[in-house]
């Protein structure tokens, strides 16, 4: 039976594009992902009251959160949500009279004003210009992880649109995870987090600071934005911090932090101190296939 399991799971992993990791299958494409029927049935649903969403976890089990009023960020009430597991045969009887809804962030798109800073709008022009030696891009034009750019700020406006891997079989940390360092300090946190319970280290958590005042992760494979308004750390003459960073943060359209401090730089970053040095953008790379688009900077 092992052994019928292993060439079955081989096969598995020949159907997708992207090789099978120890954390099972990995899709990074609509396409590739729809190759499992679990993903169709993954998602967000709305009706009778209350919005439900979906979790995939592999081997045809689901997780179905329940949020009275709506949808995070569309009708929830605040009220806590109730969640159960099963099969799809159990989950999907919970669904009846439900509509599946397919959201999309209101600044997905978004457009730089005109004097921005556009660093990747998927031309090769801007990849070159605006991205540090071993960054790499995909022959559809999108920034893969693991990018740093060449152009440092200080305060600034950011917009960035990214999307994560469907990954059913993985937990935790190693579910699609990325993570957007500010001036490469300060880690606005990337993961597939749909359906889970808010914390530092969940999809929107300033790692080591806060956890989101609400969790607006989208399924994976969702086009996903961050718009980020930063203030960078004070130091007077000496080098001395007089003022921290802040941040406020809109993820898919919702504000999950207000003008929040940072009182440290977070671990995992390309600079290690708190400085009056300007710092990069940097999109990490921890080893999941992560991806983006649409990156643009308005210093103030």
């Amino acid at each position: 039976m092992k052994r019928l399991t292993l060439i079955w799971t081989a096969a598995w992993c020949l159907m997708t594009v992207q090789a099978c990791s120890a954390q099972g299958p990995v899709f990074i494409t609509v396409e590739e992902a729809g190759r499992d029927p679990d993903f169709a049935r993954q998602g967000e649903y709305v009706g009778n009251g209350k919005g439900i969403q979906v979790v995939a976890l592999g081997e045809h089990k689901f997780r179905a959160v329940s949020f009275p009023g709506g949808l995070p960020g569309d009708g929830w009430t605040g009220a806590a949500p109730t969640a159960v597991e099963g099969v799809w045969e159990e989950i999907g009887s919970g669904l009846e009279g439900l509509k599946k809804t397919d959201r999309k962030s209101p600044t997905l798109g978004l457009q730089p004003p005109s004097d921005a800073v556009v660093l990747f709008d998927g031309t090769q022009s801007t990849f070159d210009k605006h991205w540090k030696p071993g960054t790499k891009m995909t022959d559809t034009g999108l920034l893969q992880q693991g990018a740093t750019s060449l152009d440092t700020f200080g305060d600034f406006t950011l917009h960035l649109e990214f999307l994560l891997p469907y990954m059913p079989e993985a937990r935790g940390q190693k579910r699609g995870n990325s993570g957007c360092y500010l001036q490469g300090r300060y880690e606005v946190q990337m993961l597939d987090s749909f359906g889970l319970k808010t914390a530092d280290n969940e999809c929107g958590g300033i790692y080591k600071a806060s956890a989101p005042a609400m969790n607006m992760a989208f399924p994976p494979l969702s086009w996903q934005t961050y718009d980020i308004d930063f203030t960078a750390a004070k130091f007077d003459d000496a080098g001395k911090k007089i003022a921290n960073a802040r941040a406020t943060v809109k993820h898919n359209g919702v504000v999950i932090h207000q003008d929040l401090e940072l009182p440290q730089q977070t671990p995992g970053g390309v600079l290690r101190t708190e400085t009056s040095d300007l710092g990069p953008l940097f999109l990490q790379d921890h080893n999941d296939p992560v991806r983006y688009r649409n990156i643009w900077i308005l210093t103030r």
